[in-house]
């Protein structure tokens, strides 16, 4: 497997990992239509095509026999010394692999090498393995607030990890 930047030519890898995640993890707290139209929103062409810009956000991606497994998405302050890993998924049938880990190591480490000394990681309250994916490396809960997903609104909570 090999963590690398993401390319235009990942998209619509990214947005499928994307949609199955969010069937997988979310069958019982989001519909199909809220998670096409979350896709749709969270994953639009132009959204991605503005993360791959390297001076704004670091978005990678887990590629595996030249597929895409995973992907990562963070923003950070140099001026605060604080990132902000926005996305973290990993497509259902590539988990329990180290592939998350994977990413999240490198996002630290890149994140790490710009200044950043405060991670945080969102997740939806509701995405219990999200929640221990994030505490088994040390993330501690801080705060709670609110995310639209398909025009509908969703308990977030961030972690932080010093």
């Amino acid at each position: 497997m090999t963590i690398r930047a993401a390319t235009e030519d990942d998209i619509d890898a990214i947005r499928l990992v994307a949609k199955r995640s969010w069937e997988t993890d979310y069958p019982e707290i989001l519909t199909r239509e809220t998670i096409d139209a979350g896709v749709e929103d969270w994953y639009a062409r132009e959204q991605i095509v503005d993360a791959l810009v390297p001076a704004r956000s670091l978005l990678l991606v887990a590629d595996h026999d030249d597929s895409v497994v995973g992907f990562a998405h963070a923003t950070w302050s140099s001026d605060e010394h604080e990132g902000y890993i926005l996305r973290l998924y990993v497509h259902p049938d590539h988990r329990r692999q180290g592939v998350g880990s994977e990413l999240l190591e490198r996002i630290r480490a890149d994140l790490s090498s710009d200044g950043v000394e405060r991670l945080n990681a969102m997740v939806l309250a509701e995405n219990e393995p999200g929640i221990t994916f994030y505490e088994q490396f040390g993330f501690e809960f801080v705060d709670e607030a609110q995310t639209t997903i398909g025009g509908d609104s969703y308990r977030e909570n961030r972690y932080v990890l010093e």
